[in-house]
C-alpha cells in the first residue's frame, strides 16, 4: 500500500474560488465603488485567505444532522386512476407514535416539506428528483403525536390558483371543470375528499385559506412565527407559515396543539417564551360579551352572492351571544398592494438569487423596503381595530372557485387567476395576525369561505368564533 502522501490537504473539496480580478470588477462596478490601483489585487488576496482558512474550515466540518425517529420506505407515485382530482404527488405510509392526540388520524402533508427519505417536488420541476434527509419540524410533531402520515400532497409552486404545478392542475372536488385554490391545493382536496383526516398547508400569500375556501374546509394560517417553519421550503421568510387544514374546528385546534411552540431556536421567526394553550380546552362554543367586526372594506368589490353569503353567517354568531356589527379599516385596501412588494422581491430574493448577497435592483429595493415601513401602518391599522373588536370578519376570497383556465387561455387571462383572489388573505402574511377561514355556505353549490382574522397570537380566539359558528351549524 502506498503511503498516504504529505500534501493530501491540498486536494480537498475547495470551499469556494477566489474571484477573479475581472470578477471583482465588475462586482465593484454593480456596487458603485470606486478602486484604486493595487486595491482589487489586495483585495483577492485577502479574500482567497478567508476562502481558504474559515470557509474552508467550514467546508470540511461534518454537520450535525436532524434524527429520523420513524421507520419508512419510498413510497411511490400513484398512477391517475388511482389519484382522485389529482391531489397526490407522493403516496407512502408512515406511522408514528403508539399513543398522542393525534392517534388514528391520517395526514397528507404539503410538498413544499422535507419528509426524509420521500421525494419532494414542491410542484416544480426544477425540485424534481430531490429527497430529503431530514424530516420537517411539524412532520416530526405529528408522528410524535401519533399521527399517520400516507402522502405528499400536489401544490402550485408560485400561485393562488391550481393550475400551475408541473404535476397538473389540482382539481375543484366540488366542480372537476375549476380550480381548487392553491398553493396549498392538494392539502384541501384531500381533505374534502375524505382521503385524509388532517393536512398541513403553506401559506405565504393565502396558500392555505385560498383552497380551504374554495374546497369548503377549514384553513388557519396562525400568527406568525407560532408555528416552526423548519424544514419547508421559504419564499419570503417575513411572509412564511405553515397551518392546520382540517374538516372540523376542534381538529383545526388540536393540529395546532400538536405542531405549535418554541422550536429550540431553529427558526428565527419564533419569539423566545412562546407560549401554547391547549386550544381544544377552550372551545364552548359561548361568545357572551364578544365583540365582532365585519370590516366594511374586506366586503368590497367581492361578488353580491359572496358577500350575503358572509353577512349572513357572521350574523348567525349573535345566537352564541356576540354583538355583531360594521367597522371599518379604510387602510385595509392598500394591503394587497403592501404585501405584493415584499413577497414578489423577496421571493426573488430568498428562491432566485438563493441570499447569496443584497441584489440591488433597478430601484435599489426601495419599494421592498417601503413596503415594509408601510407594513407597520398596515400592522397598526389592525391593531387598532382589534382593541375594539375580539375578531374581525371578512369575506376570505372576492368570489367562487373559478372555471381552470383551457389551453386557448392568453397569458392575461392565466396571470390574472394566479393571485387575483388574494386581496383579503395576504394583506394579513405581511402584519402576521392569525387569520381562519371556514365554509359559510354555497352559491351555485360552491362553498364560500368566512375568514376570521384576531389579534397576534391569539389564535385561541379566532378558533372559539370559529368553533361557535360551526355549532350553531349543526356540524
Amino acid at each position: 500500500m502506498a503511503d498516504k502522501p504529505e500534501n493530501v490537504g491540498l486536494y480537498r473539496n475547495r470551499a469556494a474560488q477566489t474571484p477573479s480580478i475581472a470578477e471583482l470588477t465588475d462586482i465593484a462596478n454593480e456596487f458603485g465603488l470606486h478602486c484604486e490601483d493595487g486595491e482589487l489585487e489586495d483585495l483577492r488576496e485577502h479574500i482567497d485567505e478567508t476562502l481558504a482558512g474559515s470557509y474552508q474550515t467550514v467546508n470540511d466540518l461534518v454537520a450535525p444532522t436532524l434524527p429520523v425517529k420513524y421507520p419508512r420506505t419510498p413510497g411511490f407515485r400513484p398512477e391517475p386512476e388511482d389519484n382522485l382530482c389529482n391531489a397526490w404527488y407522493w403516496r407512502c405510509d408512515i406511522e408514528g407514535a403508539k399513543d398522542g392526540i393525534l392517534k388514528g388520524k391520517t395526514f397528507a402533508i404539503k410538498d413544499n416539506l422535507c419528509v426524509a427519505g420521500v421525494p419532494m417536488m414542491n410542484g416544480s420541476k426544477i425540485m424534481e428528483g430531490y429527497v430529503p434527509d431530514i424530516d420537517a419540524t411539524v412532520v416530526t410533531r405529528i408522528l410524535d403525536a401519533g399521527g399517520r402520515i400516507v402522502g405528499k400532497a400536489s401544490c402550485d409552486p408560485f400561485s393562488g390558483s391550481s393550475f400551475t404545478s408541473d404535476t397538473g392542475a389540482t382539481l375543484n372536488p366540488f366542480d372537476r371543470t375549476r380550480s381548487a385554490g392553491a398553493s396549498s391545493s392538494g392539502s384541501a382536496v384531500t381533505i374534502a375528499n375524505g382521503e385524509v383526516d388532517m393536512a398541513i398547508g403553506g401559506d405565504t400569500g393565502g396558500s392555505i385559506r385560498i383552497p380551504a375556501s374554495w374546497c369548503g374546509i377549514v384553513g388557519l394560517k396562525p400568527t406568525w412565527g407560532l408555528v416552526p417553519y423548519t424544514g419547508a421550503v421559504s419564499v419570503e421568510i417575513t411572509c412564511d407559515h405553515l397551518g392546520p387544514m382540517t374538516r372540523t374546528v376542534h381538529d383545526c385546534a388540536l393540529l395546532l396543539e400538536a405542531i405549535a411552540g418554541f422550536d429550540d431556536g431553529q427558526d428565527p421567526r419564533q419569539p423566545r417564551g412562546l407560549k401554547v394553550p391547549k386550544y381544544t380546552s377552550l372551545l364552548d362554543g359561548k361568545l357572551d360579551g364578544w365583540k365582532i367586526g365585519l370590516v366594511t372594506e374586506g366586503f368590497t368589490d367581492c361578488d353580491a352572492d359572496v358577500q350575503s353569503v358572509v353577512r349572513a353567517a357572521a350574523g348567525q354568531l349573535s345566537k352564541a351571544g356576540a354583538t355583531v356589527e360594521e367597522t371599518s379599516i379604510p387602510f385595509h385596501k392598500n394591503g394587497l398592494a403592501i404585501w405584493a412588494p415584499i413577497c414578489i422581491e423577496g421571493t426573488y430574493q430568498c428562491l432566485i438569487r438563493g441570499a447569496v448577497y443584497l441584489y440591488f435592483q433597478v430601484y435599489g429595493n426601495q419599494f421592498y423596503g417601503r413596503a415594509h415601513n408601510l407594513n407597520m401602518k398596515l400592522t397598526k391599522a389592525y391593531d387598532e381595530a382589534l382593541k375594539k373588536y375580539d375578531v374581525i370578519i371578512m369575506p376570505t376570497l372576492p368570489y367562487k372557485a373559478p372555471l381552470l383556465p383551457t389551453k386557448d387561455s392568453s397569458i392575461k387571462e392565466r396571470l390574472k387567476e394566479t393571485l387575483g383572489m388574494a386581496q383579503n388573505t395576504a394583506p394579513f402574511n405581511s402584519t402576521g395576525h392569525p387569520a381562519l377561514t371556514i365554509n359559510a355556505g354555497k352559491s351555485e353549490g360552491l362553498p364560500i369561505g368566512m375568514m376570521i382574522i384576531g389579534n397576534q397570537f391569539e389564535d385561541a380566539k379566532v378558533i372559539q368564533v370559529a368553533y361557535a359558528f360551526e355549532q350553531i351549524q349543526g356540524k
